[in-house]
């Protein structure tokens, strides 16, 4: 075991699933380190509270273990993109507040009214689909409204704004809706000092004095995203809600990596090695033989590829580590898996660990170095990774 490996077992003193791996690569990951992260996000965030996302599927290291982790870390509310993960959340016996924002006519609003779900509504289609809902199930609902600030996406624009409000205002009175939120989101949070997160700011204010002025009296306004509750604390207003941040990656790379933040990263993807051979110098490497070593050496093929979510676009420049030794993809990145140049000495054989990437305090690419290497950001890195690659989650014991 390389002196890397034995400092991440340091970090993972129990595993919750069986010992005896299914799979030649896995993703580990670390639910203390979510619990922690929302624990600095939740001090940084003053008196608001703090909405933990676990959309797509938790960053895709989990959407229960990443919500419960979330929970133990102080978050008061959870947040999904999609009504079926809220509704999860609850089939697995999730309480507290949940919200949920993205949606499309159609959609099983009374299922989440009788789950005691919140939900977003960005336009007045939405809001009488919701209140029809009501209506059958019996119950008032709890409705955010969801205003575009200057994003250019999801929410009501411009003059819609003022039709949202007066409507949501309208069937509140009715005693149909209960209109409890006002919600936007960053253009330019991940770009600190951007003349539009202030513009936005500003909007968003003026959006919540209109509620105010029709008559409703909201509970939580909420606008920033783990970049803003990282960067701008002005941004805070009632309620923060962090996505990236939760599992330990910095939204804003440019200013600081994760340890800057206090932030650790949850998750580790790894592999085994299922071959180590030599070839001789000049002989091309996977597909289109891009990569043609200048001396004999050794090669070793790790079983991952773009099926795993590992980006073919990573292809010759994906960072690995192995053997304590950091090195880069050779050729292409292929189906189910890629090739190592591990140099003509190379003591590695099958069954070595390779880490593709974790916390880079320990030393090992991160997921922001994939991101650079594939051209893209870490969100994407993280959230790709299919389910090929089980998850293996430890966790600290309690006493």
């Amino acid at each position: 075991m390389t002196q890397h490996a034995e400092t991440l077992s340091q970090r993972r003193p129990r595993r919750m699933t069986t010992e005896r791996r299914v799979g030649p690569a896995r993703l580990i990951i670390d639910l203390d380190a979510i619990e922690e992260n929302t624990r600095e996000l939740r001090r940084r965030s003053g008196d608001a509270h703090v909405m933990a996302v676990v959309k797509a599927d938790g960053y895709g290291h989990g959407l229960l273990p990443a919500a419960r982790s979330a929970l133990a870390g102080g978050a008061t509310w959870l947040g999904t993109a999609l009504l079926g993960e809220a509704l999860e959340l609850r089939r697995q016996g999730i309480n507290g507040r949940i919200l949920s924002w993205l949606h499309t006519p159609g959609s099983a609003f009374d299922d989440a009214i009788l789950a005691d779900i919140d939900l977003a509504a960005a336009d007045t289609w939405s809001l009488e689909e919701i209140a029809q809902a009501a209506r059958l199930a019996g119950r008032t609902a709890r409705v955010h409204l969801k205003v575009d600030t200057g994003l250019g996406r999801n929410g009501a624009y411009g003059d819609d704004v003022a039709a949202l409000i007066s409507r949501a205002a309208e069937l509140e009175r009715e005693g149909i809706l209960s209109i409890v939120g006002l919600m936007s989101h960053f253009a330019y949070a991940d770009a600190p000092g951007h003349p539009t997160v202030r513009a936005q700011q500003d909007t968003f204010r003026g959006y919540a004095d209109d509620c105010e002025r029709a008559g409703i009296d909201l509970e939580v306004r909420h606008l920033a995203n783990s970049a803003a509750t990282l960067t701008d604390p002005d941004c805070a207003f009632d309620m923060v809600r962090p996505g990236l941040a939760l599992y330990g990656l910095s939204p804003v790379p440019q200013t600081g990596d994760p340890e800057h933040f206090g932030l650790r990263p949850a998750m580790t993807c790894s592999a085994d090695l299922a071959l180590v051979k030599t070839i001789p110098a000049g002989q091309g490497v996977s597909y289109g033989h891009e990569y043609r070593p200048a001396r004999d050496t050794r090669i070793g093929v790790v079983p991952v590829g773009y099926a795993d979510g590992i980006p073919r676009s990573a292809s010759g420049t994906g960072p690995v580590q192995v053997g304590g030794t950091r090195m880069q993809i050779a050729g292409r990145v292929c189906m189910d898996q890629y090739v190592l140049d591990l140099g003509p000495d190379s003591p590695c054989r099958a069954g070595d660990e390779v880490i593709l990437f974790g916390d880079p305090a320990l030393g090992v690419p991160s997921a922001q170095d994939w991101a650079d290497a594939a051209g893209t950001i870490s969100y994407e890195i993280i959230t790709r990774m299919s389910t090929r690659l089980p998850r293996e989650y430890v966790q600290k014991e309690t006493p």
